[in-house]
């Protein structure tokens, strides 16, 4: 049975789970802002290099899918770590139609330097908590996620439905 934590005639912003973590996401990206800006960051190019750090190079469209971005604004911001010499763009060698992204040396470097910044920025908006408590959070995030991941794919169309099914619904 599905339990009933919110009324549709009872809202207190204080206890909104969408308040919450979007004023918490605000906090995260603040502190973060403060010190990528050292570096001559913001918090939206962190974003990309971390990707292409942690997964190796990668096509745009791929980064834009990982990133939740649109392909515009995902251009203008590569054009940007480019120009700062952090990225480089190539045609795939199989489909001349896909850029793939990589990292410059310059790139590796300074991607390494600031997942510091990262773990700094989490340590600290962790103050207080015990490692249980930690784990715990984790854990009820990657449920809550896994629930939202199910319920975006329950409202999805069959992947067999055409356009006019789907847009009847």
């Amino acid at each position: 049975m599905l339990q009933e934590f919110y009324l549709p005639n009872v809202y207190e912003r204080s206890e909104s789970l969408g308040w919450l973590l979007k004023r918490l996401q605000q906090s995260l990206v603040g502190y973060a802002e403060r010190q990528l800006c050292r570096e001559g960051l913001t918090h939206a190019q962190w974003g990309p290099l971390l990707m292409l750090s942690v997964n190796g190079p990668s096509s745009v469209a791929k980064l834009v899918e990982q990133l939740g971005t649109d392909a515009g604004a995902m251009t203008r911001l590569l054009d940007r770590l480019e120009a700062k010499g952090l990225c480089a763009r190539e045609r795939s060698s199989e489909d001349r139609r896909v850029v793939m992204l990589s990292l410059t040396e310059e790139g590796k470097r300074i991607t390494q330097d600031l997942t510091a910044v990262l773990a700094d920025d989490f340590n600290a908006h962790l103050e207080g908590f015990t490692h249980d408590e930690w784990r715990q959070l984790i854990s009820f995030l990657q449920r809550m996620l896994a629930t939202g991941e199910r319920l975006r794919g329950a409202d999805s169309p069959p992947a067999d439905a055409s356009p006019q099914e789907s847009s009847a619904d």
